[in-house]
């Protein structure tokens, strides 16, 4: 194929030579600047993405200017493949031309079809609110991957070899495999480009060096679907004349041990599962214009590698014995290795990674190590996380180190891995290395090569602990031998909370651990014992994740992996990618249509619902039809509730949200009969539930739960006539317990969001400052670093790294913050400023960096005085509640509200001032006093 790389790279050269320029294009002359620019260029959600596939990219930017109420009024869009042209304001490939449109975000490129291995710089300006243009931006650029299946020359390849037909001889050692690919270069190199992926994990180097710094690549999915692939800049990496590629593979998800998770779970009967494999091609252009590409055949060779054994629950087994010195250099003597072997079990479609990758994201460093034995030492981390542990050896040839690692120790300081077992398989312990072993713990086994200071990272696992266990060491390891590796797909961090509840600190540092130990491409329940992607997890966490992290490609993929999961009568799975777990029901399915929403709604994705509507429609039909009376009668609701769980009167009102959330899309996308038929069927579910399960005498919603009523209010499938009482009963209930929560994983999220929108922030406040069981303070008091899987402590059974209840940040970001996008805003183009400041809280800083810019809501009392500072994005307005009934009373940057610009009264309720304001700078102070 011919690649075209840097198509104007050549012609920038050639001075003399005009550039020619697409029709409709032109050089723009120089106009009177606006003071308002575009910045934050991103396509696809990234800066500068190396490698995407996607036809028609979707470009965004925010707008930069001082002052109040600044909107852009139209926006110019010019794209080339040449840097120079774009630098003079040439576009050889897109001109948009002035586009009178307010529109930053999923604009759409639009100009001629793009090539592959090509790179496209960008640039745009705005208009502002007067009309008058900005400074063009800096230069920003995308480049694209392989775009059609035709592009690949290369071929899948892996070791020859079967996997064993008995269970038994999976355990038995199979070392991973390495693969060596020599080759010539004879002229001087411009640039090179290696497009790669390997089932089910891969590593690659040049020239004996690491390419990239992913680990874990590529990504999970469902492989029979869609299997990703990385982009490397190896320009650097090429050395003249004799070069080597080398890759080695791990099994990853897709050749799992056969475990037999909770007894008969065997993860090979519902994924994707063989030999491993890996595709790659290494593109090379010459800085005379010729080209030449290495892929991967049947000519590259193969051999055994030093990890006899890698999975990802149980860990690697690695003998520095069996290393291979010089093996991906160039000059190894290779005629004793095998020639690899065609793979040929179908695999789904290749497509460019578009999620972040998976990478080291901070080191730790032990806190303190312990002998609580003769011989086991005890290395605590002082943090809960997921990813390795790096360890510096200096032993004897053949000493073999044996590592555990586990959440907890026991009272006698030994480690307890019993809450990170895999899949609760806990039987007789088995220390034989070629066999099950009895307890799935997390391990690693090193033996050492013995001949100087050597390092053991392992490559093809990844665990979740805070203490290891370390035994076979002569002697007592020291801190600076061990280096935690927290690894995890490699999200920006977009927000940041701190409030005056120190308290309150310590639960969002908990909340942002367990986060970032749960997203290894796919949002994890626990980063150990089960590791799978569920639903109800992701409904109930999702905005807590937006709110701290982009998760814009990350939370794209999760709807595609609903998507590809689903069943072959269009039923969404529990898990995406799917392990064929099936029992949750509607609460874990509703994760497809609801995710969707919130991408529309803080990113503006209109495209992920268009590609996704019918499956979500397809999905929800399918559940009304085995409905016929609109009761669910099966199925998850308050999962890990302290009281009853019932599913008809509990799943029911999530059915009705979902049924919401269809009219809402179909609305959306111009469906108008669709989007009317959904209001109706919620309307017949809506009375199908009162009629069962509401008691309009006494307020209860059966069972009379904390959780039940919040699933009816929170959903509104009450009549509003009746809502109050059903509030009371709630009320009463939460009085009953002292103020503590008995909630699951939707209940604890609709408890708290309710008690706000209903003005009892103090009550939720009160709910989330408890120290004493059940609660997040609980979980502190008992030494939690990350969340707990159920409310009590466990020492055998439940995760202690697990997101379900993470929930409460959404809280600390929307309620205590403040900051929340209107119910149908679309991208956060319109913002709701609505800070809770109930007693015993004295301050918040809460800062939200948006797909349109940074918002920020901070707030102080003092004794006579609030204070609260606003900072809207350009381009957006805002809705502000002030805790203050008498307008006169409020001061913006020190003059009295009223007189100051940019703002409009809206209108006064019970103790709050609402107004509009545009985007810049506020300064509120109105009185308070804490008795009020």
């Amino acid at each position: 194929m011919k690649f075209n790389f840097y198509q104007g790279f050549f012609i920038s050269l050639l001075v003399a030579v005009p550039l020619i320029v697409c029709s409709g294009c032109q050089t723009f002359a120089e106009m009177p600047s606006s003071g308002s620019s575009a910045e934050n260029l991103r396509c696809e959600y990234k800066v500068n993405p190396l490698g995407i596939d996607v036809a028609e990219p979707r470009l965004s930017w925010t707008m930069k200017s001082s002052g109040r109420g600044q909107k852009q009024t139209a926006y110019q869009v010019i794209v080339s493949t040449s840097l120079k042209a774009l630098e003079s304001n040439q576009a050889d490939q897109w001109d948009s031309q002035k586009v009178n449109s307010s529109n930053s975000i999923q604009v759409a490129y639009r100009g001629k079809p793009l090539s592959s291995a090509t790179r496209y710089y960008w640039k745009v300006r705005v208009w502002d609110k007067d009309g008058n243009a900005g400074d063009w931006s800096s230069a920003s650029w995308f480049e694209t991957a392989l775009l059609d299946a035709e592009d690949w020359d290369a071929t899948w390849i892996n070791d020859g070899k079967s996997n064993p037909a008995a269970d038994e001889d999976f355990y038995k050692f199979d070392p991973a495999p390495i693969f060596r690919k020599e080759f010539v270069l004879n002229k001087e190199v411009e640039l090179a480009r290696l497009y790669i992926t390997g089932l089910g994990y891969y590593e690659a180097s040049l020239n004996g060096k690491r390419i990239g710094d992913h680990y874990l690549d590529p990504g999970w999915t469902d492989y029979s679907e869609r299997v990703y692939y990385s982009t490397y800049d190896v320009t650097e990496q090429l050395q003249s004349e004799a070069n080597c590629l080398g890759v080695m593979l791990g099994n990853g998800w897709y050749n799992p041990l056969p475990l037999r998770m909770w007894g008969s779970r065997n993860l090979r009967d519902h994924l994707t599962v063989g030999r491993p494999r890996f595709i790659t091609q290494l593109c090379i252009l010459y800085d005379d214009g010729t080209e030449q590409t290495i892929c991967s055949d049947k000519d590259w060779k193969v051999a055994q590698g030093p990890i006899l054994r890698n999975s990802i629950y149980l860990g690697e087994i690695y003998d520095a014995r069996k290393e291979i010195s010089g093996w991906n250099k160039p000059g190894f003597d290779d005629t004793g290795w095998a020639n690899a072997s065609p793979a040929t079990e179908p695999v789904g479609s290749l497509q460019a990674q578009p999620v972040e990758p998976i990478k080291v994201t901070r080191t730790i460093k032990p806190v303190k190590i312990t002998e609580p034995e003769k011989g086991v030492y005890i290395v605590d981390m002082g943090q809960n996380f997921a990813g390795l542990a790096s360890f510096r050896f200096d032993l004897k040839r053949g000493t073999k180190v044996n590592l555990r690692y586990g959440e907890l120790l026991y009272e006698d300081g030994t480690l307890n891995p019993m809450t990170s077992v895999c899949g609760q398989i806990k039987g007789k312990r088995n220390d034989s290395l070629e066999s099950h072993p009895g307890i799935a713990w997390q391990s690693d086994v090193y033996i050492a090569r013995g001949d100087g200071p050597e390092v053991y990272t392992p490559r093809f696992t990844f665990h979740a602990f805070r203490y290891i266990e370390v035994t076979g060491c002569p002697e007592k390891p020291s801190p600076d031998m061990i280096t935690g590796l927290r690894l995890g797909s490699d999200v920006s961090s977009v927000g940041e909370f701190s409030c005056s509840n120190e308290m309150f600190n310590a639960i969002q540092e908990m909340c942002e651990w367990t986060f970032l130990s749960n997203i290894f491409s796919v949002q994890s329940d626990c980063p150990h014992r089960e590791r799978f992607g569920y639903g109800g997890d992701l409904v109930n966490t999702n905005e807590a994740f937006i709110y701290n992290y982009d998760m814009s490609n990350f939370y794209t993929k999760a709807v595609e992996d609903w998507d590809d999961s689903k069943l072959s009568s269009g039923m969404l799975t529990d898990t995406a990618p799917s392990v064929g777990i099936q029992y949750c029901g509607v609460g874990w399915a509703m994760v497809h249509p609801h995710t969707q929403l919130k991408l529309y709604q803080y990113y503006g994705d209109r495209r992920i619902v268009e590609q996704q509507y019918q499956t979500s429609k397809q999905w929800l039909d399918l559940v009304t039809q085995n409905n016929p009376e609109h009761i669910i009668k099966h199925g998850l609701s308050d999962h890990e509730s302290l009281t009853r769980t019932p599913s008809a009167p509990m799943v029911t009102p999530l059915y009705y949200q979902s049924v919401r959330m269809l009219s809402r899309m179909a609305e959306i996308l111009g469906y108008q009969e669709d989007s009317k038929h959904y209001l109706t069927l919620s309307e017949q579910i809506k009375n199908a539930y009162n009629e069962k399960f509401f008691d309009i005498e006494t307020g209860e919603c059966a069972p009379g739960t904390q959780g039940s009523q919040s699933f009816a209010l929170y959903s509104s499938i009450l009549p509003q006539k009746y809502r109050a009482k059903a509030l009371e009963y709630l009320l009463e209930d939460i009085t009953e317990h002292d103020d503590h929560l008995t909630t699951g994983i939707f209940g604890t999220r609709y408890m708290l969001e309710l008690l706000s929108q209903h003005g009892l922030e103090q009550t939720a406040y009160d709910i989330v400052n408890q120290k004493t069981f059940p609660g997040w303070g609980y979980m502190l008091e008992n030494d939690a670093t990350t969340l707990w899987e159920h409310w009590a402590y466990s020492d055998n059974t439940y995760s202690h790294n697990h997101p379900m209840f993470g929930s409460v940040s959404q809280w600390f970001y929307g309620w205590l913050g403040g900051i929340q996008p209107e119910p149908d805003a679309v991208g956060f183009d319109r913002i709701v400023i609505r800070p809770h400041m109930p007693l015993g809280l004295q301050w918040v800083n809460c800062s939200y960096n948006s797909i349109r810019g940074q918002i920020i809501s901070n707030w102080r009392k003092s004794d006579k005085t609030i204070t609260m500072h606003v900072e809207i994005p350009s381009n957006t307005v805002a809705k502000v509640y002030l805790p203050c009934g008498t307008p006169e009373n409020i001061t913006e940057n020190s003059v009295p509200v009223d007189l100051s610009n940019g703002i409009d009264f809206e209108r006064s309720e019970k103790n709050v001032t609402i107004y509009t304001i545009e985007s810049g700078q506020y300064h509120f102070e109105m009185p308070y006093k804490e008795s009020d």
